[in-house]
């Protein structure tokens, strides 16, 4: 993590403080070279380093700051964030964003508190704070950097082609779940015998639940629908990232898994929602990693086996085996971050 000093009044006398920790010194020309720090130059809202645009200046006083900062994420080297009234909330969101992306994050902060909030957000922190010419903010500043280290690591997702690794669930316990609002999903184009959606209560544990491709005695096939659960259940959607049931709206893209491990993208038609009763799975991963799982209580939910079987909801047992999908990274409002969460 960086430490930028904000200079850009430009008529401090620099000689009282103590800069030998400073990355960069902003200012708003080139004018000054009286002390021998990285400059960064403010020109209106761009930020250049050597005569090259680096980044926007974002100022977060709502909704509308931290949608542009989202959107920058990709196209630039750097937002900077200045906030009107300091909140943790745009900061964590926008970490969020760009994890796994080239864009860093530097935060305007004027407190010791927002320097711990903005180092530690996410578990991940901004990758530079910028401080005023303030000894104490300065001091601030290289304590959080201190207590934070240097030991991040990148994140590799699957990539948008390729196969996902499925592996055993064994199921610990089996209770009602009451009756809660059911999702049926319902996509736009058909899915085929052994292709489902990957959901469940965590969302680095969860269930590959079949599609209702296959007919019953009592019911026709309905090969355009999952019967996903209830509205606090996550689903991986096509780009890797989660939503909760609740938030998915017809043109969402899903992810479609196959019990071959193949992957594929789908588009939501529409959802019905209705009240049902509701089983309550308990998970346990090959890594002892225990998770939760609500279906509806049907004979046409079905979850597929190891070895590949589909078995109606309604006939499993305690230490029966299900396919299901794990993963050791945490998630913030659906994006893969490098924070630990526990889901109980």
């Amino acid at each position: 993590m960086e430490i930028w000093l904000d200079n850009r009044s430009n008529d401090s006398d620099l000689s009282d403080y103590e800069l030998s920790s400073i990355d960069f010194i902003i200012q708003q020309s080139e004018s000054r070279d009286d002390v021998n720090i990285a400059k960064i130059i403010i020109e209106e809202n761009r930020i250049f380093q050597d005569g090259k645009i680096i980044g926007e200046i974002i100022k977060v006083s709502g909704a509308n700051g931290q949608d542009k900062a989202r959107s920058l994420v990709g196209s630039v080297n750097w937002i900077l964030l200045e906030f009107e009234d300091w909140s943790m909330i745009p900061i964590e969101n926008i970490i969020a964003a760009c994890t796994g992306s080239p864009t860093k994050i530097a935060a305007l902060i004027r407190t010791p508190a927002e320097a711990q909030g903005a180092a530690f957000a996410l578990e991940i922190g901004v990758d530079a704070l910028v401080v005023d010419l303030n000894q104490k903010m300065i001091d601030a500043a290289l304590i959080a950097k201190s207590q934070r280290g240097e030991n991040l690591q990148s994140i590799d997702d699957i990539s948008e082609n390729e196969n996902i690794e499925l592996q055993p669930l064994i199921i610990t316990e089996i209770k009602s779940g009451g009756v809660s609002d059911r999702y049926c999903i319902d996509l736009t184009s058909l899915l085929e015998i052994g292709e489902g959606m990957l959901i469940g209560s965590s969302s680095s544990c969860m269930a590959l639940i079949h599609g209702e491709t296959i007919a019953s005695d009592y019911v026709p096939s309905r090969p355009f629908r999952v019967n996903a659960g209830p509205p606090h259940a996550y689903i991986v959607m096509a780009n890797r990232t989660t939503k909760y049931l609740s938030e998915l709206e017809a043109g969402d893209e899903v992810l479609i898994v196959s019990e071959s491990q193949k992957c594929k993208s789908a588009t939501i038609g529409r959802l019905k929602i209705e009240r049902r009763p509701m089983l309550l799975f308990s998970l346990k991963n090959t890594n002892d990693k225990e998770a939760q799982l609500f279906l509806q209580q049907a004979e046409t939910v079905r979850l597929v086996t190891p070895l590949r079987k589909l078995r109606a909801v309604t006939d499993l047992s305690i230490g029966d085996q299900i396919l299901g999908w794990s993963s050791s990274d945490a998630r913030h409002i659906g994006i893969t971050v490098l924070s630990e969460v526990v889901e109980r």
